[in-house]
């Protein structure tokens, strides 16, 4: 708009305990009515209406600072939001009421020029943290269940030419800081403590605005893929067919043969597909935790560690050498996945695809029923990957068949640095 106002170049230091303005919007987390509860407002064009720590598109706000700063972005750019709503009227659940049972997101941030459209029209700048489109998806591995006579054509969810149907869904992380704490059974002050250290001190408002209680991390979103009628995930009666899976760029989209990870997510995805097919609807959550949520340098360091001591990569060591190079085994916090899936109004899983007893115990804990889970069929696991498997199974992981031996483990080898 030609009559706004140049942002100064002034900074607010975030050091001022009071920056309260009478446009900063209150947030009532768990409100029912979403006026109630009130946006979450992270967006740069007007400083004093922000009510959130942090700002918007995750691990991207580096990038668009960037561009910023390189005179290609407008900062002053709001986003022309038209006819950019959802296809599917998902929502509201009993969950989105719970401020128990969702604090990793925000399930207002789906289309809030429809929810908040009195505020957008006093100017507020709300931006969406979440968005659904449809797609087909092709997929060379569905190609090959077709062919082999695993998944038909039906040309609803499976079209002529093997192209999947799908209801696409990106979200955000939106933080709400008590309840993440409550989450993980620590005190509020001392999670804002840990992670204004943590974070080398990027958000001196963790300790200086404790009137801020949403925070949107500079973490990668999540994104829900489903097959079928979306509206059909909350109902308990219908067939749900899930898989949770933290990514792994190696294997899911370079075909890596050291873990399981594709394999496990093609598997799921021809399930889900079969499951719409035979009047249900599947589900396939990707989040973004590589490497056990260390990263792909740790974990590819942890690949030569493993490959290179002595006696080689085996299963008897495989989680020793990832705690020897990054401190821990896993450092995902599974506690805040469940989220996704009440934002869905999910009550109960018929299908779940994991073993990981992580994933599985924060899904019951979370209130969902699950009533069955499969394991990747042993003819889909890589040569290389039985020592992921087998050391999982070991840890703990479900599965049908049992753990082998200590002895056992020793003898399930996987290929050296330089195989």
């Amino acid at each position: 708009m030609e009559n706004r106002k140049k942002r100064t170049h002034h900074l607010i230091l975030a050091s001022h305990t009071n920056l309260k303005f009478k446009e900063t919007l209150p947030i009532e987390w768990g409100a029912k009515d979403p006026l109630q509860r009130g946006p979450v407002v992270a967006s740069m064009t007007d400083n004093k209406a922000r009510n959130a720590i942090g700002a918007h598109s995750g691990s991207y706000t580096v990038y668009r600072a960037m561009s910023i700063a390189s005179g290609k972005f407008p900062p002053l750019h709001r986003p022309d939001l038209n006819n950019t709503q959802s296809p599917v009227p998902l929502g509201p659940y009993a969950q989105w009421n719970d401020p128990t049972k969702i604090v990793s997101l925000d399930p207002w941030g789906l289309d809030p020029g429809i929810h908040f459209k009195p505020l957008f029209d006093k100017g507020y700048d709300i931006r969406p943290t979440i968005a659904v489109t449809q797609a087909h998806l092709q997929i060379p591995e569905i190609s090959q269940a077709i062919s082999q006579g695993r998944l038909k054509s039906d040309g609803k969810v499976v079209l002529a030419n093997g192209d999947v149907k799908v209801t696409k869904v990106a979200i955000e992380p939106v933080w709400y800081l008590p309840g993440m704490a409550a989450r993980l059974g620590v005190d509020e002050g001392d999670l804002r403590r840990i992670l204004f250290q943590e974070t080398g001190g990027m958000y001196p408002e963790f300790v200086t605005r404790r009137d801020l209680k949403v925070w949107l991390p500079p973490i990668g979103s999540t994104t829900v893929y489903i097959f079928g009628n979306p509206l059909d995930l909350s109902d308990s009666k219908v067939t749900l067919t899930c898989r949770v899976h933290d990514e792994c760029n190696g294997s899911d989209v370079f075909g890596s043969d050291i873990c399981t990870c594709r394999p496990y997510l093609m598997y799921g995805i021809e399930d889900a597909a079969r499951t719409a097919q035979n009047g249900g609807v599947g589900l396939i959550a990707y989040y973004r935790k590589e490497g056990r949520a260390l990263g792909e340098v740790t974990k590819f360091l942890v690949y030569n560690a493993r490959k290179r001591q002595v006696g080689g990569d085996t299963a008897a060591t495989y989680f020793h050498r990832t705690e020897c190079v990054a401190g821990t085994e896993d450092a995902r916090f599974q506690e805040f996945m469940p989220d996704i899936l009440h934002f869905f109004g999910i009550r109960k899983i018929h299908n779940l695809h994991s073993m990981s007893n992580m994933k599985y115990d924060a899904i019951v804990k979370s209130g969902i029923e699950v009533e069955n889970r499969i394991s990747i069929p042993d003819n889909l696991i890589p040569k290389d990957a039985m020592v992921e498997m087998e050391a999982k199974k070991a840890a703990g992981y479900f599965s049908k068949d049992g753990a082998k031996t200590a002895a056992g483990l020793k003898k399930v080898r996987g290929r050296q640095i330089d195989e």
